[in-house]
């Protein structure tokens, strides 16, 4: 039996790989059993059907303040930062071809806890101005990568190579950081650097469910290049794709996809490197959407 079906409505045909489909829908399922979960466990207990009843505006007035307010935001701040994180991981494994690369080892999210530590220690800003500060280093940080590996071309290689210096900077500027600060901000710099969920609301969830659901439909219709700029440049531009441009979109998204999860949720390391080596185990292939599903589900679970 073959692996993949083609499926057709009118004019329109799309081939779907069924292993690939199961473990996505599988993941799918993980990720909101986990979710609602996160969200029944706790100091106060709430039984998982009463969670649901909660979600759909049948609760009663105490449940419906948990849930909603305290909890549910927490929850899927967890699950849209390690669904972007799974994203931003594959996407910088498949344009460098090297299943060793991810954001928090290039320097990306090192760039957002340099810029966010930086404020916290040096200023006495709003957790907003730390997010945005975390959301700007880690843009700035991928535009630096990006610039100092280009030569007429980005290769994967020296993205490796030129990412590792940037992490070492960043790491170093950190450090630096730390020992200027004072012992009451040196602390909340660190319960920042090695991130957390606590305390988080909706202020943290929309950004991140805005980016994904602008950024996601784009990287779904560049994911089918993927696999072509994997065969070489010279394969790729014979094949009529624009290698640069496709490189540069694909890159630039998972750049602000690592951001705007650094700036909700702190320095979450090794989802982004993890996730799609689990998804490309369960799947035997390549998809983005089981990346990011394993990131959610890794992140919830955790």
């Amino acid at each position: 039996m073959s692996r993949r079906v083609t499926l057709r409505a009118g004019a329109a045909s799309v081939r779907v790989d069924v292993r690939t489909a199961l473990v996505s829908a599988a993941l799918a399922a993980a990720a909101l059993a986990a979710l609602i979960t996160s969200v029944a466990v706790g100091e106060f207990a709430v039984p998982p059907a009463d969670v649901v009843s909660a979600l759909v505006g049948a609760g009663d007035q105490a449940t419906s303040f948990i849930v909603m307010d305290l909890r549910l935001p927490r929850a899927l701040t967890g699950l849209l930062v390690g669904a972007a994180l799974g994203l931003a991981g594959a996407i910088f494994q498949d344009v460098t071809r090297n299943p060793l690369v991810s954001p928090d080892i290039v320097g990306v999210a090192g760039g957002g806890a340099l810029a966010a530590v930086s404020l916290i220690v040096f200023t006495e800003a709003e957790s907003e101005a730390v997010a945005l500060a975390a959301l700007a280093g880690s843009l700035t940080a991928g535009a630096a990568l990006y610039g100092l590996a280009w030569r007429g071309g980005v290769q994967g290689f020296r993205v490796v190579l030129i990412g590792i210096g940037v992490a070492a900077f960043t790491t170093a500027g950190v450090s630096y950081v730390l020992t200027r600060g004072r012992i009451y901000e040196v602390q909340t710099a660190y319960v920042w650097l090695v991130g957390s969920l606590n305390g988080r609301g909706w202020a943290q969830v929309w950004p991140l469910a805005l980016g994904l659901a602008l950024l996601a439909p784009l990287i779904f219709v560049l994911a089918r290049r993927l696999g072509v700029l994997g065969l070489g440049d010279e394969v790729a531009r014979s094949l009529g794709v624009g290698v640069e441009r496709s490189r540069l979109a694909l890159l630039g998204a998972a750049v602000v996809l690592t951001g705007l999860a650094v700036s909700a949720a702190g320095l979450v390391n090794f989802v982004a490197f993890v996730a799609p080596h689990i998804a490309r185990r369960l799947t035997r292939s390549r998809s983005l959407l089981a990346a990011a599903g394993c990131g959610a589900v890794l992140v919830l679970a955790a």
